[in-house]
């Protein structure tokens, strides 16, 4: 039976392009911003194309916010795009504003470093060893990016107690590194877009599919 995953309507990102792909990779997919549909699917997509402070914006109005929250305690999966990616972070820097993000992880969104800003096209990812989501991606499988701000300097989360499994980073390259994507039980997230990377991202998706 397949996996029901919603794709988060909060007026940022390529919805429809996600919920194609998705169902492509053989999801029963959804785009919606009802509260009680996002927590009870399988999995939840989280878009996100713009501004980092504008998509915080629109994902507060839905309470987004909440919702990835919740399904985290509960140990239940959310995979972030794009923007839809940064905004997992503790804070976003844009023009020299500081917006406050997610905060799932620490870590700050910045402009990339490099000549040729945005990036934009194919790129190839180094994926750690053991990854779920990159599983059977050569290293020369390359993903499409568009976008001019990255995490650029991974920072562990502060654990106070407890077991702590650290998080697979994935890591590309534009100018100097940054991370493209990150595997952390529950969440994961890709920098990249999937829904626009062919039978790379088709792979991806469903390798994440998998683990609903």
């Amino acid at each position: 039976m397949p996996k029901k995953v919603i794709v988060l309507d909060y007026g940022f990102g390529n919805v429809r392009s996600a919920e194609r792909a998705l169902a492509h990779a053989g999801a029963d997919v959804e785009i919606s911003a009802d509260h009680k549909a996002a927590l009870n699917a399988d999995g939840l997509l989280v878009p996100g194309v713009g501004a980092f402070a504008a998509c915080m914006e629109g994902l507060k109005a839905v309470r987004g916010d909440t919702i990835v929250d919740k399904r985290l305690a509960g140990g239940r999966p959310v995979l972030g795009i794009c923007v839809g990616m940064q905004i997992l972070f503790a804070r976003g820097v844009e023009h020299g504003v500081a917006t406050e993000g997610c905060a799932q992880w620490p870590g700050t969104v910045e402009r990339l470093a490099a000549p040729v800003v945005p990036h934009m096209g194919w790129n190839t990812v180094e994926a750690p060893a053991g990854s779920v989501l990159f599983e059977g991606a050569d290293a020369d499988t390359r993903y499409y990016f568009v976008h001019s701000y990255a995490v650029r300097t991974w920072e562990m989360p502060v654990v106070q107690d407890g077991p702590h499994i650290p998080p697979d980073v994935t890591w590309s390259t534009h100018g100097t590194p940054f991370v493209a994507a990150v595997e952390n039980g529950a969440l994961s997230a890709t920098q990249f877009h999937p829904e626009k990377s062919g039978e790379a991202g088709a792979q991806l998706l469903r390798n994440w599919l998998a683990t609903l």
